[in-house]
């Protein structure tokens, strides 16, 4: 009776994580939130840019002689590029918290973490071009 409890006790702690669904895993749900995470912010990454930018004076204001901001806002630029370096390190994060974990043929890779990675690496290099050409 005694090494019957003691053998399911064995059982629960030693449980094989290829048996168990990825949705109750702890890391996999740690993934997923840091992945939500780091497209929040690069969704706020986005609405910085928009009020940081030179802002956009289409004929009918320049005829009207209406004026705009012609150069980035500088306050704003630094949130923005601050954002987006938080955007490449978050991904980062989950891309090696990935490669660690899937080390089978048939894991799921997750695009979705190259993808942000790529958004903001590009955005950041495209930015720096763009803030040192003033």
């Amino acid at each position: 009776m005694q090494q019957q409890k003691n053998d399911r006790r064995g059982e629960k702690q030693a449980m094989n994580r290829r048996k168990q669904p990825r949705e109750t895993d702890r890391l996999f749900k740690f993934m997923v939130a840091i992945n939500v995470i780091g497209w929040l912010v690069f969704l706020a990454a986005l609405v910085v840019f928009h009020y940081a930018r030179p802002e956009f004076i289409s004929g009918v204001q320049a005829f009207w002689g209406v004026t705009g901001r012609e150069e980035w806002s500088s306050a704003l630029s630094h949130y923005l590029v601050a954002l987006l370096i938080i955007c490449v390190a978050i991904s980062l994060l989950v891309l090696i918290i990935k490669r660690r974990r899937n080390r089978r043929e048939n894991d799921y890779y997750g695009i979705n973490g190259y993808v942000l990675m790529f958004a903001a690496a590009s955005s950041l290099v495209i930015l720096y071009f763009e803030l040192n050409s003033q």
